[in-house]
């Protein structure tokens, strides 16, 4: 486990930027935070560093944005809105693997989606601006890119 603490919007996304550098097809990142923790955040610089050009958004209210113009495929989707796990479903995560997959909120649902990267984004108390991330892999997939990953944080 990593845990690192961010003092701005930009340390964000240059976090979320190295992170990008190790993610490839058919991987999954769960990103876990309180409301305004940073988690649309992270998204947007992860999305900026795979070379996507459109405005990465909050999917809250769609569920699932999907981007093409990066060197691959990021779908980021949000599950802070679902009533019950058996939307999960409904949504087919699982066949969103002709890229990577961002899941908001995907804490409450991590059980379900497999393998994964866990990103779980804290407010820091006395700074608006600061935050607290703790990144932890689950699974053999990311625990083989893990020592890269330590080693490019560090």
């Amino acid at each position: 486990m990593i845990t690192r603490t961010l003092r701005s919007l930009a340390e964000t996304h240059a976090l979320a930027a190295r992170i990008a550098e190790f993610a490839r097809i058919g991987d999954v990142i769960v990103l876990a935070g309180e409301m305004g923790a940073g988690k649309t955040a992270f998204a947007q610089g992860f999305g900026r560093a795979l070379g996507v050009t459109e405005p990465v958004t909050s999917p809250t209210f769609n569920v699932i944005h999907s981007y093409d113009t990066g060197r691959v495929r990021l779908h980021h989707a949000d599950v802070y809105r679902l009533e019950r796990t058996g939307e999960l479903d409904d949504l087919s995560l699982a066949e969103l693997d002709d890229g990577i997959l961002l899941v908001e909120w995907g804490d409450v649902v991590a059980s379900s989606l497999g393998e994964h990267l866990e990103i779980v984004l804290s407010r820091v108390d006395d700074d608006d601006d600061a935050r607290v991330v703790t990144i932890k892999p689950i699974g053999p997939r990311w625990n083989a890119r893990w020592s890269r990953i330590e080693a490019a944080l560090a």
